[in-house]
């Protein structure tokens, strides 16, 4: 099995770190399985211009097949302005409509303020499974104040809630490759 880690920030360590942390964890649970992470700061991926994947550059087409080779995702956002970053939903509007069938994605997301554990819910959900995804139940916030200086999660109840994230995922997704 592989899974793939996609870092929705341009800026900032927390959201990589809370991807990370599932990964990890994942991991720690399996360790037969791959994991990638992919960091959008590394990489630059065009603007959707509506022209097949292949008139794109090296780096857009690169994080393409690397979520389409992947059998389950966990996908970090932070919340900006009450919803994802627009690099995110740049990247998720080069894959097709079917390009998360049969896969199961987790959803972790950091953000300044309690108010926006609910973008998860109400704005990256609908958009993964028109995708035709399978979002896994629990998602996971990570409100700013529960990283430290060197930006590790240091809440024991997030932490705790990463780990069932990371368990849900690996379920789901032998449950559906069977």
């Amino acid at each position: 099995m592989k899974l793939v880690g996609i870092s929705g920030s341009l800026v900032g360590w927390k959201t990589t770190q809370a991807v990370h942390d599932v990964l990890f964890a994942a991991k720690g649970m399996n360790s037969s399985i791959q994991t990638e992470l992919v960091d959008l700061r590394d990489y630059e991926v065009e603007f959707v211009r509506g022209t097949p994947l292949t008139y794109y550059n090296e780096d857009t087409i690169h994080v393409v097949k690397t979520i389409l080779s992947a059998d389950a995702l966990v996908i970090g956002t932070p919340i900006y302005q009450a919803s994802i970053t627009g690099v995110l939903k740049n990247l998720l509007d080069h894959l097709p409509t079917d390009a998360l069938k049969s896969k199961v994605i987790g959803i972790i997301t950091t953000g300044g303020t309690d108010k926006h554990f609910l973008v998860a819910e109400y704005q990256l959900k609908p958009i993964l499974s028109f995708l035709k995804g399978t979002v896994s139940v629990s998602n996971v916030f990570v409100h700013n104040d529960s990283f430290n200086e060197e930006n590790e999660i240091v809440d024991v109840d997030i932490a705790r809630r990463i780990n069932k994230l990371a368990e849900e995922i690996l379920f789901l997704q032998e449950r559906i490759s069977k």
